[in-house]
């Protein structure tokens, strides 16, 4: 009878190959480990596939196309004539390869690791599986292993809705015809992002959200700045009603809480996330029922030695670039360099809706609930000088939220036109800590949208 190949061994397995994950592999093999990445999808990840990239292009158009639409306002006149299957083309091919990772591949093992796709999971400590088409696999992992396992489209437990033909993320950025109609189901930011460039191309669009409010994790304010543009567009928000059910015959019948129906031709589930934790981390003394994974200050996971987290499953922010940022943090661990080492009082991130949400650190609420003496200050972009010059898309606001007690920025919203480019300067101030009285003391070029900083600044009291 035939023994069982006994494991390889290698110094570091990294199971999810998103891009921080890619990143700590590539990284620790031109450091000269040996690496073992693991992925069953698409190395890279969700981003250049299905979320970031694929997304930016369809948003870049539509908002080419709005922009079109205003020069009668502005200087003109034009037509404007959209054609989706440029946008689709160019998703296809000079986005994802049409959804092939082969170039990823070679990266990743030009670099010097060896990549297996399969399913991943911890099978004790310093043990991993990777279940492969070809069988399983047994690695014994010298230094440790690297999770980067990140989330799936969560689809909600609707009466019917698994029933019907239903598109998430994924789907979306595949779509080559576009429906006449189209429910978006969550007004998180992708449902607001999506359901502008699909409606800025025609299709007919309702987005709905259960919570009071789209963009829910944002401020107040600039929820609704964006849902007034949102509906100035002619897209319907209904915020504040749950689904009940729904129906597919031919075409979708959304059934709400308020007994009030919508019909669509197409529904986009775009109601948050789920993370990937099915990894086995009972086998090595960790929570199996966990929604997060804790991490220290070096991504190493609480209470389970030999394994470090980046990316979603860490609870610290959804984005690509908190993905990256906490990879480099494991790589300076797993190499024995020396810090800096993990910092969230800045988290920066970026809805791309027109007008665009760039916000950092903490809300009001937020900052409130941690019991710090709050002061905030508000601008509204349509009054500041570039505002009033820019004319129409010119909605906005600048919104900073000041501990008073130390009198630093712990949190700032800039809504407007590149309101995520915007608001680097006021990530910058709440990363070092810039004393309001300094800030306040600057020059803010004139006439541009962050000259408002100024007046938000000049703005902020205690509430």
């Amino acid at each position: 009878m035939s023994q069982p190949a006994a494991p390889d061994e290698v110094d570091v397995v990294v199971i999810g190959l998103g891009p921080g994950g890619e990143h700590v592999a590539a990284s620790l093999a031109r450091a000269g480990m040996s690496v073992v990445g693991v992925d069953r999808r698409l190395v890279g990840g969700e981003c250049p596939y299905f979320g970031c990239i694929p997304s930016k292009m369809m948003i870049r158009a539509a908002d080419a196309l709005a922009e079109a639409r205003r020069v009668p306002a502005l200087g003109g006149h034009g037509e404007v004539v959209p054609d989706w299957t440029t946008v689709a083309d160019r998703v296809r091919d000079e986005a994802t390869d049409d959804w092939d990772d082969r170039v990823a591949v070679e990266r990743l093992e030009g670099a010097g690791a060896r990549f297996l796709r399969g399913e991943g999971r911890l099978a004790g400590p310093g043990r991993v599986v990777v279940t492969t088409d070809d069988g399983d696999v047994g690695l014994s992992v010298r230094r440790g292993v690297v999770l980067n396992t990140g989330t799936e489209p969560a689809v909600p437990p609707i009466d019917g809705l698994a029933d019907t033909p239903y598109w998430t993320n994924r789907d979306a950025v595949r779509v080559r015809e576009l429906p006449s109609s189209l429910v978006v189901l969550g007004g998180g930011a992708i449902g607001c992002e999506l359901a502008q460039a699909f409606s800025r191309f025609g299709v007919e669009v309702t987005v709905v959200e259960a919570s009071e409010r789209i963009l829910g994790p944002e401020e107040p304010e600039a929820s609704a700045v964006v849902a007034a543009a949102l509906e100035a567009e002619g897209i319907g928000v209904r915020a504040g009603v749950g689904v009940t059910s729904v129906s597919h015959d031919g075409a979708f019948a959304i059934g709400l809480a308020d007994g009030s129906s919508i019909a669509a031709q197409a529904l986009l589930v775009a109601a948050g996330r789920r993370n990937n934790l099915d990894v086995g981390l009972d086998t090595v003394g960790g929570d199996p029922s966990a929604r997060v994974l804790e991490t220290d200050e070096r991504m190493r996971v609480v209470g389970v030695d030999g394994v470090w987290a980046v990316g979603d499953i860490t609870g610290k922010g959804a984005f690509t670039h908190m993905s990256m940022y906490q990879a480099n943090v494991a790589i300076r661990d797993l190499t024995g360099e020396d810090g800096p080492w993990a910092d969230y009082r800045a988290v920066s991130r970026a809805t791309f809706t027109d007008p665009e949400v760039g916000a950092v650190g903490m809300t009001e609420k937020q900052a409130r609930d941690a019991g710090l003496r709050v002061g905030t200050g508000t601008a509204k972009l349509a009054e500041s000088s570039r505002g009033w010059l820019h004319k129409v898309g010119n909605d906005g606001i600048i919104k900073l939220v000041a501990d008073l007690d130390r009198d630093v920025l712990v949190g700032a919203t800039a809504v407007g036109p590149s309101g995520g480019e915007v608001v680097g300067m006021l990530v910058t101030a709440v990363h070092a800590e810039v004393p309001l009285a300094t800030l306040r003391g600057m020059h803010f070029a004139y006439p541009t949208f962050h000259r408002a900083i100024e007046t938000a600044l000049g703005d902020i009291s205690e509430a």
